[in-house]
């Protein structure tokens, strides 16, 4: 006996569609959209209600076209004006995601988190930003999983420690300007010091102000705002005039040939005269804008300038380097055992560290990251 035709009346079917859901007062509610739309609209890129739904008929469930009754609408929403349902769903209701927009939206946010690496850090080797494409291309050397519940911003400086242990790269410098009373002035340059920020000029302004251009890392601004509320008492100002501070440009052949990560000199403590005549004093280990990092030589050969003071304890540093004799004992106090090396370097003389288990480290700065690290460990 053969059976008839089923040819369902009250059923609705739609294909290719996204599902938005929403619960309420008990009941389940249903809209059929365009894939990829939803998202649009609700960043507020599509304002065509016509180019995100499908239909403006409320589903209690899409996939098998049960429609919604009118009094149903009324008693969940207070009005059977589809329309204005419709907007409250798409704003309130949660998106049913298949998997090829899993998948765009992976790709999107991986750009995002990539476009935020290529804006905010650069190859300290050069100082110059890496192009999008080849930081997409080390996150995946990485192996960096994305997590979809957090923003670019957040997983890009996630992925920047893990980057930074194959690859040169580093968080572009702010520039700042901030102008203390004369009085707070040699506290500024210790804590400017203590954070191996680049000075670019310290001048004396009228009315009893000094006024300092630095380049420093990101993690140090709010330590300069505390600086300026606490110890110059509100009268001081913090200016940004750069967020990050780079060269422009990068080759494939610096991402190809990609090095240990460059360490910083640490210049001699002495006056300049700028092109007016003026005097500006720096404190030990503070360069000029622009002065990027570059990488010592070795002790024992290789260019690099004349040795001043062979590989040797802190405490050994001639006379004529005592001030940085007495900067640098702070490396005995928190792990004995650090060495030093001074070499010339132009018209300026930097100290290279060297770790109590003889590893080559470079800066003061790093040294002195790394002696705090075991301080630590070892209290």
């Amino acid at each position: 006996m053969s059976k008839g035709v089923f040819q369902p009346v009250g059923q609705k079917r739609l294909t290719n569609i996204a599902v938005v859901r929403l619960k309420k007062n008990g009941e389940r509610f249903e809209i059929a959209c365009y894939k990829n739309k939803v998202g649009d609209w609700r960043s507020g890129i599509e304002k065509d209600l016509d180019e995100v739904l499908q239909t403006t008929t409320i589903f209690h469930n899409v996939g098998k076209g049960v429609v919604a009754k009118d009094k149903e609408l009324q008693a969940a929403f207070g009005t059977t004006d589809q329309h204005a349902i419709c907007l409250e769903i798409l704003a309130k209701g949660e998106l049913q995601v298949g998997e090829r927009e899993r998948k765009q939206e992976y790709e999107h946010l991986f750009k995002d988190v990539a476009g935020v690496l290529v804006e905010k850090c650069v190859n300290p080797n050069t100082n110059r930003p890496y192009t999008l494409s080849m930081l997409e291309r080390a996150l995946r050397d990485i192996h960096f999983n994305l997590d979809p519940k957090k923003s670019a911003k957040q997983q890009a400086l996630e992925a920047l420690p893990l980057l930074q242990k194959e690859f040169p790269i580093e968080r572009a410098r702010m520039r700042l300007r901030l102008t203390v009373p004369v009085e707070a002035q040699q506290e500024l340059e210790q804590l400017l010091q203590r954070e191996a920020a680049d000075v670019a000029g310290l001048d004396v302004a009228a009315g009893g102000m000094c006024v300092v251009v630095a380049q420093v890392e990101p993690g140090v601004f709010r330590d300069l705002n505390n600086f300026m509320q606490t110890t110059a008492r509100g009268a001081g100002r913090l200016e940004v005039l750069s967020l990050a501070v780079m060269a422009e440009g990068a080759t494939a052949d610096e991402f190809a040939n990609m090095g240990a990560a460059a360490t910083r000199p640490v210049a001699a403590a002495q006056p300049e005269a700028s092109s007016s005549g003026h005097v500006e004093h720096r404190p030990v280990g503070v360069g000029r804008v622009g002065e990027r990092p570059t990488v010592a030589a070795p002790s024992g050969g290789g260019s690099g300038g004349a040795v001043v003071y062979a590989r040797g304890p802190v405490s050994g540093l001639p006379e004529e380097h005592a001030s940085r004799r007495e900067r640098f004992a702070e490396l005995d106090t928190l792990q004995p055992g650090w060495t030093v090396e001074l070499r010339t370097k132009g018209d300026t003389v930097e100290a290279v560290f060297f770790h109590p288990s003889g590893e080559r480290v470079g800066a003061f700065a790093n040294a002195r990251r790394m002696a705090l690290q075991a301080s630590k460990a070892a209290a």
